[in-house]
């Protein structure tokens, strides 16, 4: 299991601040860079961060649009050097195929996950948008992606388990809403410990505001290293 620490503060002043407090770990941690970041400091703050250290990079951007489209900006991101990024399963089987057979003709590649169902749903939201019973529509995202040639999902770690099942313990699992040593969950709905994410398999967990919004994040970031 490998630790991705979400870089979503309010300025770039504090984000660099913050990735330059854990650079030590920075051949054992990834970075997230969500779409606030990404809007606000562009493309420049991906090469500041690169420049701090061995840090692998995951562009939360979750694409979602029409197929031709999707994979025009897939190909856009690639060529920004980051290692993962992801876009949405309920935007279709064709677009996800589209999207990797554009991406597959590029000497290398970024992994590339799709999105279940995002952690702020509970079970009531998510069927009012989607008429679907959330595990049900995950397994199916899960296994369109499989079969779209993705690499993973991102998902709640109480659907980790259950993606697997439905396509390869090789399919990798990200899962955001970890709260490490049991933090307020905020507006996530679907949280879990580090415990339950080792559980149920997950191959990445996503902690944000727990090493943030902490005093001392990189003893934080040294605790959650020390147990996964």
């Amino acid at each position: 299991m490998k630790l991705c620490v979400a870089l979503d503060m309010s300025s770039k002043r504090e984000c660099l601040q913050l990735a330059g407090e854990l650079v030590d770990f920075s051949d054992k941690i990834w970075l997230k860079v969500g779409l606030r970041a990404y809007l606000r400091d562009g493309a420049g703050f991906i090469e500041e961060l690169k420049k701090l250290g061995n840090f692998k990079i995951f562009l939360d951007l979750k694409l979602y649009d029409i197929p031709n489209t999707m994979a025009d900006a897939a190909e856009e991101i690639a060529k920004l050097g980051v290692d993962m990024i992801n876009m949405h399963a309920s935007s279709g089987k064709r677009a996800m195929t589209t999207v990797m057979e554009r991406l597959d003709r590029l000497g290398s590649r970024p992994l590339v996950l799709a999105v279940s169902a995002l952690t702020s749903f509970d079970q009531v939201e998510f069927s009012a948008v989607y008429e679907q019973n959330l595990s049900d529509a995950v397994r199916k995202f899960g296994v369109m992606s499989y079969e779209a040639g993705l690499d993973g999902m991102v998902c709640s770690a109480f659907e980790s388990r259950l993606i697997k099942d439905a396509t390869s313990a090789n399919f990798i699992t990200l899962c955001p809403g970890v709260r490490p040593f049991g933090e307020s969950a905020g507006d996530q709905k679907r949280v879990v410990d580090l415990g339950v994410a080792r559980e149920a398999g997950a191959d990445f967990i996503v902690v944000g505001r727990p090493i943030y919004q902490a005093q001392n994040p990189r003893e934080i970031c040294e605790r959650i290293l020390g147990q996964i």
